[in-house]
């Protein structure tokens, strides 16, 4: 059942012209289609709150643990902000891309550094 707003009303899907990249082929065709589900169970099922609590604190724990179980918390982020950046790139500008690939650098440093790949 999807969350209610103040009205009672279900949560619509986000606006946007298109939800797959046209013209996409290959793995972009592939991710994309494999992703529609979980991306409407998340936009419509789940709390608009529930992920982005669950990754802050599962990034703090990263943060905070400074062994291999500090890097299995991260490791999540990672993954869930590689996906998104992925999805995400045909879309975005110069600036936006450069933000993305710093954010998951920074989060495989982290995540490395936690698996004392990197002291």
């Amino acid at each position: 059942m999807a969350p209610e707003n103040k009205r009672g009303d279900k949560r619509p899907l986000p606006q946007g012209e298109q939800f797959f990249t046209p013209g996409a082929t290959g793995l972009r065709k592939a991710v994309e289609r494999r992703s529609a589900v979980p991306m409407t169970f998340l936009f419509t099922q789940v709390p608009r709150w529930v992920a982005p609590v669950v990754l802050v604190i599962l990034l703090l724990v990263g943060f905070a643990v400074a062994n291999p179980l500090g890097g299995v918390a991260v490791l999540p982020v990672l993954a869930f902000v590689g996906w998104l950046a992925y999805l995400s790139w045909p879309s975005l500008g110069i600036g936006a891309k450069v933000l993305r690939v710093a954010m998951l650098t920074f989060l495989v440093l982290l995540a490395a550094t936690r698996f004392g790949a990197i002291s």
